[in-house]
């Protein structure tokens, strides 16, 4: 039985569009149902963007394209954090597992079948907490052999996982003041897949932004697991260009150098799959590199926010 699919979508018709197109032709798309959540408009301004997509999400082309579409309109605006969190727990403890995908990431036609070959293969794997869609790394080390890595980190863009690893997520992270705040090792331990991550849990929990990620990410390493990418990326972003709600600054990086809108080749990619696979840390370096800061920048981060928020 494939995993269901869960896209999560707002005003973007565009966007939304081309990820339905892109998993439209997926080899496994007519054996898999898709839950569509439609979040409600923010604003009057947002109204109408919200509409075209509800027009489309509901046509004919959608509903086919799948074996089942299953479509939940929202009255209000929940904000992407609950709306993730509620859905993704609504449809998982249903059916014990997920692939989740948002709105601004074009699949290859292979994405589901290996997200659905994974979820089997890794599912008894203490180690592995979710299954990432996603990846930007270009260049591997020359003796290594293996079609996956792991990685102590999520990537939101298109991942997939069980329904025992998500009930393990502490949503109101309780143990932030007592264990984390001022635990200078701990932070230390988890900026090890990017040093963003410490103050990112920090504006999470201070209320500067609304984030479902960094909670799961923070399971994650309090879990001490992993999260399995293909060498072979089944998903571009292409989200990077103003319109989304945690990228919606364009920049220079995000017009001509964007790593997150990789090229998808259209091809179908047999992937060998190993439990003997093992952290490399070459590619962790390389993975963090593309989220680090520098030290200053870091430490100024940091400073600030005790100062701002106290302890």
């Amino acid at each position: 039985m494939t995993a269901p699919v869960i896209l999560f979508v707002y005003n973007r018709l565009d966007h939304v569009r081309k990820t339905i197109e892109a998993l439209a032709i997926n080899t496994l798309a007519k054996d898999s149902e898709l839950f569509i959540f439609s979040d409600g408009p923010k604003n009057e301004e947002t109204i109408e963007g919200v509409l075209e997509v509800r027009r489309y999400i509901n046509s004919d082309f959608v509903r086919n394209s799948f074996a089942r579409v299953i479509i939940e309109e929202s009255k209000h605006n929940m904000g992407l954090a609950n709306s993730i969190i509620n859905g993704v727990t609504k449809v998982i403890e249903k059916y014990g597992r997920v692939i989740v995908i948002e709105d601004d990431n074009v699949s290859s036609p292979d994405f589901l079948s290996y997200m659905n070959e994974c979820l089997e293969f890794y599912k008894e794997d203490e180690r592995i907490w979710s299954i990432g869609g996603f990846s930007f790394i270009k260049h591997f080390p020359k003796d290594y052999n293996q079609d996956v890595y792991l990685i102590g980190r999520t990537c939101s863009y298109a991942w997939a996982t069980w329904k025992d690893r998500w009930s393990k997520v502490d949503w109101n992270v309780t143990d932030y003041y007592s264990n984390f705040r001022f635990n200078f090792k701990r932070r230390f331990k988890f900026n090890r897949h990017g040093n963003d991550r410490a103050s990112m849990l920090d504006a999470q929990m201070y209320h500067q932004i609304d984030s479902w990620a960094i909670r799961f990410c923070y399971a994650e390493f309090v879990n001490n697991m992993f999260t399995v990418y293909p060498r072979v990326s089944k998903i571009s972003n292409i989200g990077h260009d103003g319109s989304g709600t945690h990228f919606n600054r364009v920049s220079l990086s995000s017009i001509k150098n964007d790593p997150f809108n990789v090229q998808i080749d259209g091809q179908t990619h047999k992937c060998s799959l190993s439990h003997n696979v093992m952290p490399d840390k070459r590619i962790i370096r390389d993975f963090a590199n593309s989220f680090n800061e520098s030290r200053w920048r870091l430490l100024r981060r940091y400073i600030g926010s005790i100062i701002r928020f106290g302890t």
